[in-house]
Order: C-alpha cells, then structure tokens, then sequence
C-alpha cells in the first residue's frame, strides 16, 4: 500500500511525492470525469428527445453554470476554512459532491420531462462541481512547486482514461451487449439508461478511493486557524468575500481569465452542438427516434472518447514540450490545434473522419485541464489555495453563461439552425484563447517546473528544491 499523503497550506516546505502518492490523490478525478462525460455527451440528446429544439439546447444549459457561480467559489473559501482530524480539509467536500452527484447521475435518464431534464443538470452539475474544485486545491496543497504540473497533468490523465470509458458506454452497451439504442417518442433509450447507472457508481466508487487513500496536515497554527475561521466565518461573508476576488485577483489570474473565457466558450459550443451539429450535418436526420439519429449520436460518444484518449496521453508529454519550451508556448500550441480541430467539422462528410479532428480537441483538452491552473498555483497565496481556484472557476462558469445567451440566437438566426457553423465559431474562439496565452505572466517561466521521471519511481522521495525553477 501506498504511503499516505499529506497536506500543507503554510510555509513548511513540502516533500516531493512519489508516484503513488500522486496516484492515490488524483485517483478521484476517474470518477468525476464518468459524470462530466456522461452530462457532455448525453445531455443534449437527452434534451432533443424529451423536445426541445436546437436553438433551445444552450439555454437549457444555463442553470447549471448560473448555479456554479454560487457553488465554487464558496466551497473554495469554506474548504479553506476546514479542518477535520479524521477528514481533512478538501476530503468532506469531495464526499458530498460524490454522493450527489452519482444521485443525479440515475435520476437524470429516468426524467420523464424536459423540465425535469434541466432541473437533474442543474443538481448534477453542481454536485460534480462541489468534488471538482476541492481536488483542484488539493495539488496545490500537497505538492512542491516543481510537481504541481505534472500533479495536474495527472489528473488530467485520470479525466482522460475516465472520459473515454465513460463517452464510449451507450456504444458498447448497444454494440457488444445488445442493449437496444432507440426508444419510443419521449423515452430516454436503454443503452444511455444503463450508462448513467454506471457512471453513478464509478463516480462514487472513484472519489471514496480518494478520501479513504490520502491524507491532509492540520495547519501549523492550529489555534490561530481557528481564530480566523471565527473571524471570517458565515455563509454571507464567504458570499462576499467570493465575488470581491474578482477584483483582487493576481496579475496571473487576470490574465488567465481571459484565456480560460475563450477556450470554454469554445469547449461549451462543442459540448452543446456536437449531437445536433453531426447528427443533422453528417448523417442528415434530426428525427430523434430514428436508428441513423440514434447512431450519430452514439458515435459523438465515440469521438468525445477519443478525444479523452488523447488527452490523457497528451496530458503525460505535455511536462516535456513545457520543460522544452515554456507553458506559455506549450498552451498555446495546443489550443491552436483544438481549434483547427473543430473548424474542420464543417469540411467532414464520413463519420470515421471525424476522429482526426478530435485528435486536436484531446491536444487542447489535455492542456486546458494543466496548464492554466500549474500556472495560477504559483501565483496565489498558499492559505486562500481553495477560495482562488474557486474565484478562477468563474471564468469557465461565465462562458458558460454567455454560450447559454448568444449561441443558441447565433445558431438560430445566424447559422439557420445549423449546428456546424456554432462548432466553427468555437473553433475560432480557441485559436484566439491560444494568442492570448502569450500575453500572460508565468512566474516559473523558464523551462518548466517539471522532472517527469520522478513520478515513474516510488521511492523517490527527496527535499524539496530551493530553486523554484527547477
């Protein structure tokens, strides 16, 4: 067994960590990811089966965004705020997203509404997002500097591996068990049913491993940790406190915010349109009970498993391009390629083709989820950790927001109704989040933080650098 791990959000220099350790603390994001995948993949179809029209899909999306405005930034200044002698810090919090999360994950397609629909999105996201961000803090937490790449990189691998399983069920389901993927008008089709139930479970399952294998210190001060939590406790000042860092954000995040806005528009046109973009654009039918529909849109669940796939082999090569060049390049090189890739849905006419243009989403998926945040680690203040990731995760929140006002007009009046065009303008919206990485401040940037072969040997153990650009 894995030795556990701890962590620190004081000043007490933090021992590199060996490969299991950084296992055992990402391990969670597996399950996190089957209910991303499922709710990216599946949602919308189960949308347009229960009514709704393609111009509507981004506008029932808004609830969960609008709620995530809420959700992460306080669960970041109350996790900071935490402290638990049996359960951490970020562990509480992990526990109670799992659990609501996989509870939404089996209601979701039992919903016998449109309404019903959008209200389980609603609860699902939130959940899944009350597990996320802690994990995010988490690295910060217990890792040195020099790791916290590949710290991220690592979740990014499990989000990976999680994805890919997690977007191919409802195919597998149909090809391989003989579950049946179509259904009557208004009914969610057993093969996506099945899939959600497992997804709950993994979900769960994955995020427990997580609580019951790590470790986190007790702050160094107890007593004055305590005082503060007294000073600064109470839903309503955590409110505030929240939306005020907005306006106190480091110079970094500033910058980061920026970018993140861009590529998340690009990644919500993508989630939202890809069902209806190839069902209509490349198997040409938008009669969801029919069996070409029902097959367009279990292989988008193909093509969002291979753009998983690469990702998490992505995420184990990026360490070296940044350490070769610097985060900078490394992200904007990526996002570049994501964007080409979703611009390039428009000249595809065969569904296996499309796999080519997920290779570059999984390139700029890959980076997303690391990059940014190994950056903005090392710009924020170790104790408020959690709140600023929570502060960060505005800027996906928000293009979120804008995706649900303007795509579903754009793709109405602008494009026609056809969905293709919305993945191209994504696809511009990436390439432009790349340009923009250029223009932020990377404190460690010099070749980058990361010795990747330190986490392919468990024993490696040693002191932590004095020089934070190795």
């Amino acid at each position: 067994m894995a030795t556990s791990v701890v962590a620190s959000t004081d000043s007490r220099a933090k021992p590199r960590l060996s490969f299991w350790q950084i296992w055992n603390m990402s391990f969670g994001f597996l399950g996190i990811q089957f209910g991303f995948a499922l709710q990216n993949a599946n949602v919308s179809r189960i949308f347009e089966t229960l009514g709704a029209k393609p111009d509507e899909l981004a506008f029932f999306w808004l609830a969960a965004p609008l709620t995530g405005l809420l959700v992460q930034p306080i669960i970041g200044y109350l996790s900071d705020r935490t402290w638990s002698p049996r359960w951490g810090r970020r562990r509480p919090y992990f526990t109670i997203g799992a659990i609501l999360a996989s509870a939404a994950l089996l209601v979701m397609p039992n919903a016998s509404t449109l309404w019903m629909a959008v209200g389980t999105l609603w609860l699902m996201d939130s959940s899944i997002n009350i597990s996320m961000e802690p994990f995010r803090a988490l690295v910060g937490d217990l890792l040195p500097d020099e790791q916290r790449t590949m710290g991220f990189a690592a979740q990014t691998f499990f989000i990976g591996i999680g994805a890919v399983v997690a977007s191919l069920l409802p195919y597998l389901f149909t090809n391989y068990f003989d579950v049946s993927n179509t259904a009557g008008a208004g009914e969610i089709p057993p093969s996506v049913r099945y899939s959600f139930y497992l997804g709950g479970a993994a979900f769960l399952g994955a995020v427990l491993w997580t609580v019951f294998r790590t470790r986190e210190y007790p702050p160094a001060d107890l007593a004055a940790f305590e005082e503060e939590k007294r000073q600064t406790a109470g839903f309503a000042n955590g409110l505030r406190e929240s939306f005020a860092g907005i306006f106190n954000m480091p110079k970094t995040m500033k910058q980061l915010a920026i970018v993140q806005f861009f590529s998340w528009l690009a990644l919500f046109s993508m989630w939202i349109y890809t069902t209806q973009a190839v069902t209509a654009h490349i198997y040409h039918t938008s009669d969801t009970t029919s069996k070409l529909y029902n097959e367009g849109a279990d292989w988008v669940g193909v093509c969002f498993a291979v753009y998983n796939g690469v990702s998490a082999i992505a995420a184990l090569l990026l360490p070296f391009l940044a350490r070769a060049t610097s985060r900078r390049v490394t992200h904007m090189l990526c996002l570049v390629l994501g964007g080409l890739g979703l611009i390039s849905v428009y000249f595809i006419q065969s569904p296996g083709m499309l796999l080519l243009s997920m290779v570059g989403v999984g390139v700029a998926w890959a980076s997303i989820l690391s990059v940014p945040y190994a950056m903005l680690a090392g710009a924020l203040p170790a104790n408020k950790m959690g709140y600023y990731m929570g502060v960060f995760n505005f800027f996906i929140v928000i293009p979120q927001v804008v995706a649900g006002l303007i795509l579903g007009w754009c793709t109405k009046h602008l494009f026609h109704d056809e969905s293709v065009y919305t993945l191209v303008l994504g696809g511009f919206s990436m390439i432009l989040s790349g340009l923009l990485t250029l223009r932020v401040h990377d404190a460690d940037d010099v070749p980058a933080t990361v010795e990747p072969a330190a986490l392919s040997n468990p024993a490696y153990d040693s002191p932590l650098e004095t020089d934070p650009r190795l």
